[in-house]
């Protein structure tokens, strides 16, 4: 498996650390890796599983990425639909594990591959290869808008800096997203990071999909960045009731959240907050 940091060689430049104004150091960074993991799906049996999606990521986690995706897609309903998914090396670098090989159980269609359905994605973007409008839109099986579950905000306020503290590799990179699964209690059950934001949640979300603890009725998500309609479309595919971003949601986000009954909190920071859809769900 790759890893999730490498050094290199920089050379750091710092004016406020000298009298004359100019201070020039070489030494080592940490970088946060980025390489291409490459889904394969297809149904058991003999012969090959076509690939469905690359999608540039940090090392780690990629099982749960592989199914997180594959579950927020629509393309899978619960681990049930997963025979086996295990990581192997691809024939090009044989060295690096940047494929994963998903067996569909009896039964299961496999994804259909065509131009409107192209899910080539970038770390920034995790719906910026499908072909058209429509491609984009996925229905959740689940019924967030009953869910009961309520928070304080002065808790709400507390899960920033939880999610912070528990950050190991963005601590030594500073150029991680995380998305962070929050009990009603304030407890974090399930973190990830990676350079794609929508990485992060697909890792979460797939890690709740091979523990079977879907739907996540009761619990909420927290990501670092900001809340686009891709990360709002992925927490209700996960059955979330409530996603809270660190920075601005977007329209189709807060367009999303309103249809599906989710609570869509945005700028998390410090003591303030702004809710844009569920306001039932927060406590002053």
């Amino acid at each position: 498996m790759g890893r999730a940091t490498d050094r290199r060689g920089v050379l750091r430049i710092d004016l406020d650390a000298a009298v004359d104004g100019r201070a020039v150091l070489r030494r080592p960074d940490t970088l946060a890796v980025e390489e291409p993991l490459e889904i394969r799906v297809g149904p058991a049996g003999p012969g090959r599983r076509r690939p469905l999606t690359v999608t540039m990521r940090t090392p780690g986690d990629d099982l749960d990425l592989a199914i997180g995706f594959l579950l927020t897609e629509g393309l899978i309903r619960s681990d049930e639909d997963v025979r086996t998914a295990q990581l192997c090396a691809g024939a090009e670098t044989p060295n690096t594990y940047n494929v994963v090989d998903v067996v569909l159980a009896p039964g299961v269609p496999a994804p259909v591959t065509d131009p409107t359905r192209n899910f080539h994605t970038t770390s920034s973007c995790g719906v910026c290869g499908k072909a058209s409008i429509d491609a984009v839109r996925t229905r959740s099986r689940f019924a967030v808008a009953d869910d009961p579950l309520t928070v304080p905000a002065g808790l709400l306020a507390e899960l920033p800096d939880r999610l912070r503290a528990a950050q190991r590799t963005f601590d030594r990179t500073g150029g991680l997203h995380a998305a962070g699964l929050f009990d009603p209690d304030g407890g974090l059950v399930a973190l990830r990071e990676d350079v794609g934001r929508h990485n992060a949640v697909d890792k979460v979300v797939g890690w709740a999909v091979r523990q079977r603890r879907l739907p996540l009725a009761g619990h909420l998500l927290l990501v670092s960045g900001r809340a686009s309609f891709e990360l709002t479309q992925k927490a209700w595919m996960a059955g979330l009731p409530l996603l809270a971003a660190v920075s601005a949601p977007s329209t189709l986000a807060a367009d999303l959240a309103e249809e599906a009954g989710m609570t869509l909190v945005g700028f998390l920071r410090g003591r303030s907050m702004n809710i844009y859809t569920g306001a039932h769900r927060i406590k002053p």
